[in-house]
């Protein structure tokens, strides 16, 4: 075999200018599959990334009645506070890493800092465990700690978006906000540890992506009541060990949950946000699927040439051919030089090709924006789908030269 490749690498060496015209195909082929396979990894990895954030493995499983997410005064009249025990039980559910309560006000008015109103903030009612389930970590002052809940302190936490839309000059802790004309003294400013922006490059793209930009204002769930009503809706925030575990997280923690409803038309639905981005990323990949089958063309015609130049090669070497027959070479052992030379010279297409495809993942990369990630998987495959081109093409021009008659073969001029 090792001769054999040694014989093979000789030949295209003494054809360089035939060899590559040969390999052409081969190398285009594999460079548009390497480059289409790249965008789309690339093109998934955002579209995950942009709906999920880097390393944000968080399932928010909320109450809804009739399919709608209930909040403020909407929920009906009775629902059942989510118990110690219940949460408990939530915690306990495989690849769960943690998980927090939560009451939540989208969009809430009535907030001030001195005469300026505050508009478009969340404001959420949170338990000990959010911070660190959420994945939020502190930049300036403090968390809350347990004396803010024993002794119901009226104290608030800031996100950076609302820190920076309010205090551009100034610190912002000590700094008292209204809520419903309730004064709430800022302790704290926080930020996400992994905080992922959407690539934004169309109206449909902000659509899918956005979320609310007017911040986050966090207090303390005991005191929730002292700004709005006791019986409003928990939410549940479930941390899964891994961003694959999302969905049967989140459908877990909804089933335990729902097993408490009293009433039909409600119900807890997770929040399946890789579910959607597994949507998008199937309607990116089935875009390109049909670029993936054009691109196969060329490997096609890369493998009829493939087979036209051995046909060439074993015409050109018939006198060595029977030369080797006369002298006891079996049919196996020229079955196997062609073969070889075959696969040889479509396994170096293969290697060129990958390196173009490489370079024209970039090149799209840096033009059009796209995000590309190579796979190794298909590098890999597309070495072996090479090699296999070269066998299946190069079979027949290698049946031909070990069915050779030697004397025939001997006497051609």
């Amino acid at each position: 075999m090792i001769e054999n490749i040694g014989l093979s690498l000789k030949g295209i060496w003494s054809h360089k200018m035939r060899s590559f015209l040969t390999m052409l195909g081969i190398i285009i082929g594999i460079a548009s599959i390497i480059a289409i396979v790249s965008t789309i990894k690339g093109t998934n990895e955002q579209i995950k990334q942009n709906l999920i954030g880097s390393g944000n493995n968080v399932v928010q499983v909320k109450l809804s009645q009739d399919g709608y997410e209930v909040e403020g005064d909407q929920i009906p009249y009775g629902t059942k506070e989510v118990s110690a025990a219940t949460l408990e039980e939530i915690k306990a559910i495989e690849h769960v890493e943690g998980a927090s309560l939560y009451r939540s006000r989208s969009y809430a008015d009535g907030i001030y800092y001195k005469s300026t109103l505050l508009e478009g903030p969340s404001v959420k009612g949170i338990d000990e465990d959010y911070f660190n389930v959420m994945g939020y970590v502190i930049r300036q002052g403090r968390l809350f700690i347990d004396s803010d809940y024993q002794e119901f302190r009226k104290n608030m936490i800031i996100d950076q978006d609302v820190a920076s839309s309010l205090f551009q000059s100034e610190s912002p802790i000590g700094q008292t906000l209204e809520i419903r004309g309730e004064p709430f003294i800022i302790i704290g400013v926080v930020e996400l540890a992994n905080q992922s922006k959407p690539v934004i490059h169309s109206i449909d793209d902000y659509y899918t992506y956005h979320q609310n930009q007017g911040g986050n204002i966090f207090l303390p769930d005991v005191v929730w009541p002292v700004v709005y009503a006791y019986d409003e809706p928990q939410h549940v925030a479930v941390k899964a060990s891994h961003t694959d575990y999302m969905g049967t997280v989140g459908r877990d923690c909804a089933n335990i949950l729902n097993a408490e409803l009293w009433d039909s038309t409600l119900s807890y639905q997770a929040i399946d946000i890789l579910e959607q981005a597994k949507q998008l990323q199937e309607l990116s990949a089935a875009t390109n699927q049909q670029l993936l089958w054009i691109a196969s063309i060329s490997l096609l015609v890369g493998g009829i040439g493939v087979m036209n130049i051995m046909l060439v090669s074993v015409t050109e070497r018939t006198n060595e051919i029977g030369l080797k027959k006369a002298i006891g070479a079996r049919k196996r052992v020229i079955l196997a030089q062609f073969l070889t030379e075959a696969a040889v010279l479509t396994s170096l297409g293969g290697i060129l090709g990958i390196l173009a495809g490489i370079i024209l993942a970039k090149v799209i990369s840096v033009v059009s924006q796209t995000p590309v990630a190579i796979s190794l998987p298909a590098t890999v495959g597309s070495v072996v789908f090479s090699i296999a081109i070269g066998l299946i093409f190069g079979l027949l021009p290698s049946m031909k030269a070990a069915n050779l008659n030697p004397i025939d073969a001997l006497r051609h001029e």
